[in-house]
């Protein structure tokens, strides 16, 4: 006999996997990974899925919420005993650091998950333990990042899809946050931003200079794309500008200016770029 558990689970893992990271029901509109641990006890892996927080940088965090239960969950367990765990964002999988935040660092963390989701707040209500923090830090590897794409082209497309979807999941957020600024928000629009850059340059400096070797006919489009990387650069400089004040007011406008225009330029490069790259 399985445990309903283990089926709801095995049920988001397959969603998840098979759409790249979008799934329905309790988790639909959330920042899900599926994270893999090694057991504690058997030493055999374990995919469970996880919400997270974007927390800038190259590392996200996770909280060992289980609903408010009595005990830690068990891929919590799992990482304590084996730190190194896999993760996948449905667009990525990589391999991870897990590390438990302690003390002064570990609550500022989750005063600001609180902050922005007042379930995390109603966990820690319901349980007498301490509601475990853990930072994921992406391990560097060579070479290019593991896209989970059967082609060139899908991989570009994918992965400004999850622009679009965390684009969209902080306006969403921003419309349910009063007036002001707060904490988690801030971190969220600030990891997209760099996430972007780190996008960008890598286009620049990789995928653009290939292509305009293979196909010099695409210069003209390839020349625009360059321009239109400045052109955002510059809309993500002045939202970095307005995070740093506490008047969401100053950043509603900035991050609809981006959405509209960085929309704009996902679509130009998908028409001009993917069929090179799938050679059609």
């Amino acid at each position: 006999m399985t445990h309903p558990v283990h089926d709801f689970n095995r049920r988001i893992i397959d969603e998840f996997r098979a759409n790249h990271g979008q799934v329905g029901g309790p988790f639909e509109g959330g920042r899900l990974i599926l994270l893999t641990t090694t057991g504690a006890r058997t030493g055999t892996p374990h995919t469970t899925p996880v919400g997270y927080l974007p927390d800038g940088g190259d590392r996200i965090l996770v909280i060992a919420s289980a609903g408010g239960s009595p005990r830690h969950p068990d891929w919590y367990r799992n990482l304590q005993a084996h730190p190194q765990v896999t993760v996948e964002s449905g667009v990525f999988t990589y391999e991870a650091r897990a590390v438990v935040l302690t003390g002064e660092e570990r609550e500022r963390a989750f005063a600001r998950a609180a902050e922005a989701d007042r379930g995390w707040a109603s966990y820690q209500e319901k349980t007498d333990r301490l509601l475990p923090v853990v930072a994921l830090h992406e391990i560097a590897r060579p070479g290019p990042p593991n896209i989970n794409a059967k082609s060139p082209g899908e991989a570009i497309r994918l992965v400004h899809d999850a622009f679009r979807r965390e684009l969209a999941l902080i306006r969403r957020e921003m419309t349910t946050s009063g007036s002001t600024l707060g904490a988690q928000l801030r971190v969220n629009c600030l990891t997209f931003c760099q996430g972007l850059h780190n996008h960008h340059t890598g286009e620049d400096l990789g995928m653009f200079p290939f292509l305009a070797d293979r196909h010099p006919q695409a210069a003209p489009a390839l020349d625009r794309l360059r321009k239109e990387h400045e052109h955002i650069a510059a809309l993500v400089a002045e939202l970095r500008e307005a995070l740093a004040g506490p008047d969401l007011s100053a950043v509603r406008p900035e991050v609809d200016r981006l959405t509209a225009d960085l929309e704009a330029h996902l679509t130009y490069e998908e028409e001009q770029l993917i069929p090179l790259l799938d050679g059609s």
